[in-house]
């Protein structure tokens, strides 16, 4: 290494220390974040080395057997495999379909409202659900649709000349799911587009109407368009949890006569770990549901760049 290198070097290093003096208090708020991903996200990842273990708990993680990629296999050449991914998938793509797409319509709806108190009365009223737990949804659920006491039950049932049980009729667990998702999440969601539209100068709503544009022009030439980056930047962030459909939502919905569509990967995972001790194996599971995660994401995040958008990174 020459002078010349030192030099650069020496430069860089005091350039260094030199912001981190000057934002020295950023960085000290840093800590907490940085402390909660550490312990709690990186450090339990050494776990899923059981995944390619016969994990016994008396023996740890050095003392059990290695046996590589037996769990992989099983779990592929396994009956439960095709049903768990078919239901997974299902799920996912009527998420995709359905829930997503729910907050970019409110989002727009709303910014056509041009009354104030009514904006703002609808917005806080569609809010309040998501700050309900899943065991609160599940039971208004079973309350309104039950076969007892349910009143839309007994509405549906007269209307069709029979009775429906929507709890237990596995036709109905899918779409009460995803009822379930729009009415605690849709509210939600919508905060983050409706930031996104207050970025729109109103300039140009303005010389669209004066240039004759209906009110349906702006909304598909400005507003979409304003918000275009914003639904790419989402669209990815649910790529990546595609197979992740939600462990309390399902877990509570689920009994003995949906099971045959109910069951996915994150109920599988606790059912197979937790209720019957397959340590190895359930993480195994985890672990190739992650694996599917990061793939899509970063596929995701490569068509939005192929595609002219921003992306994640």
């Amino acid at each position: 290494m020459d002078a010349d290198d030192v030099s650069n070097a020496a430069k860089r290093k005091v350039s260094v220390l030199t912001k981190l003096n000057h934002y020295k208090w950023l960085y000290l708020m840093l800590i907490p974040g940085i402390a909660y991903f550490a312990v709690f996200k990186y450090a339990p990842m050494y776990g899923i080395t059981i995944a390619f273990q016969d994990y016994l708990p008396f023996l740890g993680y050095s003392g059990s057997p290695w046996v590589g990629f037996k769990h992989f296999q099983a779990l592929f050449s396994g009956p439960d495999f095709p049903r768990i991914m078919g239901n997974t998938l299902i799920l996912a793509a009527l998420h995709v379909l359905i829930t997503f797409p729910a907050p970019i319509i409110v989002a727009l709806l709303l910014n056509e409202l041009r009354i104030g108190w009514l904006k703002r009365a609808v917005q806080s009223s569609i809010y309040i659900p998501h700050f309900l737990s899943w065991t609160i949804v599940a039971s208004l659920t079973f309350l309104l649709f039950g076969l007892d006491p349910g009143p839309i039950t007994k509405v549906a049932s007269s209307l069709l000349g029979h009775q429906v049980d929507f709890l237990a009729d596995p036709a109905w667990f899918r779409p009460l799911i995803i009822l379930q998702s729009l009415w605690k999440g849709t509210g939600w969601g919508t905060i983050i587009y409706l930031a996104a539209l207050t970025g729109v100068d109103p300039n140009l709503y303005e010389a669209a109407r004066i240039d004759g544009a209906s009110r349906w022009r702006q909304m598909w030439h400005i507003t979409l368009p304003a918000i275009r980056s914003t639904v790419v930047v989402m669209a990815i962030l649910l790529t990546g949890n595609l197979l992740d459909t939600g462990f309390e939502q399902i877990y509570l919905m689920t009994n003995s006569l949906n099971r045959s569509v109910a069951d996915v990967f994150d109920t599988y995972v606790y059912i197979m770990g937790i209720t019957q001790g397959a340590f190895s194996y359930s993480t195994a599971v985890g672990l190739f549901k992650a694996a599917i995660g990061i793939v899509l994401i970063f596929g995701a995040n490569w068509l939005a760049r192929k595609s002219g958008q921003s992306g994640l990174f």
